[in-house]
């Protein structure tokens, strides 16, 4: 009952969000801002305090790795067979990204926090320091591959290597594994700044979901939404098991990849050559079909 309640309210601080841009409160500077706070601020604070007091040894290991690159090819594979027959290549290679690039930072390890114990959190945060270094650089080459745009690898390079998300995750491991002192009243503060990561990000990820009716292809959105919030997760279920991952990885890893669409895919999209209003709608789809989706999964995981 408590998770119904956790994902309801999810769904009605995005509705909220939705709800603020379309009637002028949330514009895009005040947006902009937003989003700045919850990815420099927030979500950085809540990976330290994730991480911090555990050695890299206790929360990252070969099954992890394994595991979340295999159920990222797999199912950019099932993608890529499943939208062969899109003419438009815009819109394939969206399609085709957007069934596996899953929304780790503003919405997985966040909405992990507010419902799982700090051992799963904690690798939930390496779980999206492994798909950033993943998940990226697939959909970059994709997205360049099938569309015929170019980009420049330095500047995506360095994109990823600056990402204060991944700093704070790298930091947070190096200061567990020497095991640093952090004082009590720092990891307060922090532990502050991390409850405002989830209510944030979801208010963004409202704010920036739109919908573009004459873009609206309900087969292929709906295509794209299958393969993300059921495919995904039964791929993940299947090959976490197959690896006899422990109980808190195999918790973390499936409830992880069975996250809705980023966002972000929409920003590189809009750089690289896509559909971008078909992007968006997907990510709002696949946003909305989370409450449902993710209530299964976690209710599943008991």
């Amino acid at each position: 009952m408590d998770v119904l309640l956790r994902l309801l309210a999810l769904l009605a601080l995005l509705l909220v969000g939705t709800g603020l841009r379309t009637s002028g409160v949330l514009t895009g500077p005040r947006t902009a801002t937003l989003n700045a706070i919850a990815y420099y601020v927030a979500l950085p604070a809540l990976l330290f305090v994730a991480t911090y007091d555990q050695a890299i040894g206790s929360i990252v290991s070969a099954t992890l790795l394994a595991g979340v690159a295999t159920v990222l090819v797999l199912t950019a594979g099932v993608a890529s067979l499943t939208h062969r027959h899109l003419v438009s290549k815009e819109r394939r290679s969206v399609a085709i990204v957007q069934s596996y690039h899953a929304n780790l930072g503003y919405l997985g390890v966040p909405l992990i926090a507010a419902t799982f114990d700090d051992s799963v959190t904690a690798i939930a945060s390496v779980i999206l320091g492994i798909g950033a270094l993943i998940q990226v650089p697939l959909t970059v080459a994709i997205l360049v591959v099938v569309n015929g745009t170019e980009t420049s690898v330095r500047q995506q390079v360095r994109r990823l290597v600056s990402n204060p998300v991944l700093l704070a995750l790298l930091a947070g491991m190096i200061v567990g594994t020497a095991g640093v002192p952090v004082h009590a009243t720092a990891v307060a503060g922090l532990d502050v700044l991390a409850g405002f990561a989830l209510p944030l990000a979801v208010l963004c990820v409202g704010a920036s979901l739109e919908v573009d009716l004459p873009s609206l292809d309900l087969r292929t959105t709906g295509a794209v939404t299958v393969l993300k919030m059921a495919c995904m997760p039964a791929i993940a279920w299947g090959v976490f098991t197959a690896l006899g991952a422990d109980g808190d990885t195999f918790t973390a890893a499936v409830v992880m990849l069975a996250m809705p669409t980023a966002v972000s895919t929409y920003v590189f999209s809009s750089e690289l050559g896509g559909d971008a209003p078909f992007a968006s709608v997907n990510v709002f789809a696949t946003t909305v079909a989370s409450v449902a989706t993710l209530l299964v999964v976690i209710a599943l995981l008991g």
